[in-house]
C-alpha cells in the first residue's frame, strides 16, 4: 500500500477520486433528504485524505502526532455536543479561522524550506498562504466575536481607516518583493508577514456591521480554502490543492448567492458602506391596535391557509419549540401550514432550516422565498416570529434606504398578519418597517418564546 502511494500517478488518481467524493457530498447537501448522507461522505473523504497523507509521507511513526490528533478530536466532539444550534454561525466562523491558521503555520514552515522545495515558486506561494491564512484567522475571530455578541456588532471605523487598509495592503505586496532578495532572512519575512496580515484582517473586519457578517463569514470560508490550495502549491501536494480549491470555489459561490439575496455589493460590504443610522422607531402609540377590527384568535381559528415566517429573533429567543407547537395545533384544526424561509433569515443560508429541523418541523413544510412569495396574497394569516428586514416593504418602494432592491417575503400581501417580535425597533438595516402601522397587523411584543406561549394558551381555550 505504501509503495503504491509513493507512485505519483496513483496518488494523483486517488486525490482526484477524493476530490470528486467531496464535491458529490456537497451536491447531496443541496437535497434535504440527502443532506446528512452528503455531509457524511464529504467528512469521510477528508478523513481518508488525512490517512493517505500520513501514509504517503511516512509519518505514522511520529508518536506525538497522535496526541495532537486525539486532542483535536476531543475538542471537535465537545463542540459538536455542547454548541447550541443558535451558536452554529459563530462556531463555523471559528472553524474557518482555524483553517486559515493551519495554512499560516504550514506556509511559515515552508518559508524556512521545511517540507517544501528550495525554489522561488515555493517561497512566493508559501508567503501568500501565510498572509491569506493569517487574514482569515484574525478576520474569522472578529466575525465570531461579533456574532456571539462578545463585541459590538456596529461597524468600528478607525481614524484614517481606508488609508490604513491601503497601507497594509501595500506593505504585504512589498513583502512579496523581498522574497526575491536572497539576503533577506525568512525569519523577518515571517514576523512582518504575520504582523501586517493580522492587522489587515482586524482592520477590515471590524468595519463590517453585524447584518453583513454572514456574508463576511462566507467570504472568509472561501479565503480559508484559497489559503489551503496555495499552501498545497507551496509544499507540492496536489490533494491539498484540490480540496482547498473546492472550499474556495464553494465559499465564493455562496458569497455571491448571499450578496444577491441581501442586495449587497461585496466591495461595499468590505468597505463598510452598507451601514445606515438607525431612524426613529415606530412607537406603540403610533400603532393604534384599536383600529384593528378583527380578533386575531378568531381569525386564526377560521383560517384555512397560514404561512409562518421565522426569523433570527426566533432563534435568539429559542422560540422554535413554541412555533412547532402552534403549527401542530393549527394542523389539528385542518389549517394548511407552510413555512416561508428567506435566504438570510438566520445568520447564514440553511441556518433557519436546521433550527426548525431541531424541533422536527417537516422539511416538506419549508418553502424558499421564490416558491412561497406568490402564495402570500392567498393566505388567510401570516405569522411572523422574530423577523424584520426580510419582510420590510421599504425594500420595494424606498430607494433612499439600504434595503431598497433586496428581495423580501411578501408578508404585506397577506390578509391578516400576526407579528411576534421583541419590539418595534428597526432591524439591522436601521430602516423602519411600515408594516407595523397597517390596520390588519396584530403586534405581540416581547420575548417571542413567552408571547407565543401565552398566545397559544389563549388560542386553545
Amino acid at each position: 500500500m505504501l509503495e503504491l502511494l509513493k507512485n505519483d500517478v496513483i496518488y494523483y488518481v486517488i486525490s482526484a477520486v477524493l476530490a470528486l467524493l467531496v464535491m458529490f457530498g456537497i451536491f447531496l447537501m443541496s437535497k434535504v433528504d440527502k443532506a446528512r448522507l452528503g455531509n457524511g461522505i464529504s467528512a469521510f473523504s477528508l478523513l481518508l485524505a488525512v490517512i493517505i497523507t500520513l501514509l504517503r509521507h511516512e509519518i505514522l511513526g511520529i508518536w506525538f502526532l497522535y496526541i495532537f490528533l486525539f486532542v483535536g478530536a476531543v475538542i471537535g466532539i465537545f463542540m459538536a455536543v455542547k454548541v447550541k444550534m443558535i451558536e452554529t454561525p459563530q462556531m463555523i466562523a471559528l472553524l474557518n479561522g482555524l483553517g486559515g491558521l493551519a495554512s499560516t503555520i504550514v506556509g511559515g514552515f515552508a518559508l524556512f524550506k521545511i517540507g517544501a522545495e528550495d525554489n522561488l515558486f515555493s517561497q512566493i506561494t508559501a508567503l501568500i498562504a501565510l498572509l491569506i491564512g493569517s487574514i482569515t484567522f484574525v478576520g474569522s475571530l472578529i466575525a465570531a466575536l461579533k456574532l456571539a455578541r462578545k463585541m459590538t456588532q456596529k461597524p468600528i471605523n478607525l481614524p484614517y481607516h481606508s488609508p490604513l487598509l491601503l497601507t497594509l495592503l501595500i506593505l504585504m505586496l512589498a513583502l512579496l518583493v523581498l522574497i526575491f532578495i536572497p539576503s533577506v532572512k525568512p525569519l523577518w519575512i515571517v514576523i512582518f508577514g504575520l504582523l501586517i496580515s493580522a492587522l489587515f484582517g482586524l482592520v477590515f473586519t471590524i468595519k463590517i456591521g453585524g447584518a453583513d457578517m454572514p456574508i463576511t463569514i462566507s467570504l472568509l470560508n472561501s479565503l480559508s480554502g484559497v489559503a489551503g490550495a496555495i499552501t498545497g502549491l507551496a509544499i507540492n501536494d496536489i490533494l491539498l490543492v484540490s480540496i482547498g480549491g473546492i472550499v474556495g470555489a464553494s465559499g465564493l459561490l455562496l458569497t455571491q448567492i448571499m450578496c444577491k439575496a441581501m442586495n449587497r455589493k461585496l466591495l461595499d460590504i468590505l468597505l463598510g458602506k452598507t451601514s445606515t443610522k438607525v431612524v426613529k422607531q415606530v412607537s406603540e402609540e403610533e400603532h393604534d391596535e384599536s383600529q384593528t377590527k378583527s380578533d386575531p384568535f378568531a381569525v386564526l381559528k377560521a383560517a384555512k391557509k397560514v404561512i409562518i415566517v421565522p426569523g433570527y429573533g426566533m432563534a435568539i429567543a429559542q422560540a422554535q419549540y413554541q412555533v412547532k407547537e402552534l403549527a401542530d395545533y393549527l394542523k389539528t384544526l385542518g389549517v394548511n401550514i407552510k413555512f416561508a424561509i428567506h435566504p438570510v433569515a438566520g445568520r447564514m443560508p440553511g441556518h433557519m432550516n436546521v433550527l426548525l429541523a431541531e424541533v422536527d418541523v417537516d422539511y416538506d413544510d419549508l418553502y424558499e422565498m421564490d416558491a412561497i412569495n406568490p402564495e402570500f396574497k392567498d393566505s388567510d394569516v401570516t405569522i411572523v416570529v422574530g423577523a424584520n428586514d426580510v419582510l420590510n416593504p421599504a425594500a420595494r418602494n424606498q430607494p433612499d434606504t439600504p434595503l431598497y432592491g433586496m428581495p423580501i417575503l411578501n408578508v404585506d400581501e397577506s390578509k391578516e398578519v400576526l407579528i411576534f417580535n421583541f419590539d418595534l425597533k428597526p432591524g439591522y438595516s436601521g430602516v423602519n418597517n411600515p408594516l407595523y402601522s397597517k390596520t390588519n397587523v396584530h403586534l405581540f411584543l416581547g420575548n417571542a418564546k413567552d408571547t407565543l406561549q401565552v398566545f397559544l394558551n389563549n388560542l386553545k381555550k
